[in-house]
């Protein structure tokens, strides 16, 4: 029986932030340079305090028409209420996520981000865990 799987197995570590006095504009621009949808938000003295994804430019700025270079993150991006912890489980993070709604959830570890997990971060880990008792299931066979 395999040991079970917790959020550090399959997060993102590589975190991109920006300060929450930003403009949209200089947020879009990050976004499209690094090639993400999303930026963890920190406050002054660092501490993560939103995340901003492209829905939020979508439902926020686009869909009324506002000009970007105008706009402070602080104002578009959604506060961090739900986390995990790098131990929890897989299972018990993907709960949270359907429970509200949301495609990423951020890694917390002593009041500090340290990784997020995706929809996609889930999609992998479930290709390979479904390649792997594949490839197992096939060799049980032999």
């Amino acid at each position: 029986m395999s040991e079970q799987k917790t959020v550090r197995d399959i997060m993102s570590k590589n975190i991109v932030s920006i300060e929450q006095n930003k403009t949209a504009l200089e947020a879009a621009r990050l976004m499209t340079e690094r090639s993400i949808s999303s930026l963890i938000v920190h406050a002054d003295d660092e501490s993560a305090i939103g995340i901003l994804t492209e829905r939020d430019f979508l439902s926020k700025v686009c869909s009324k028409d506002l000009q970007a270079s105008n706009i402070k993150i602080a104002d578009i991006m959604s506060r961090i209420e739900i986390s995990a912890q790098p131990n929890t489980p897989i299972e018990v993070a993907v709960q949270r996520m359907i429970n509200n709604k949301i495609r990423r959830l951020p890694v917390m570890e002593s009041g500090k981000v340290v990784g997020i997990i995706t929809v996609t971060d889930m999609a992998k880990a479930l290709r390979k865990t479904l390649l792997i008792d594949g490839v197992l299931s096939a060799l049980s066979e032999v």
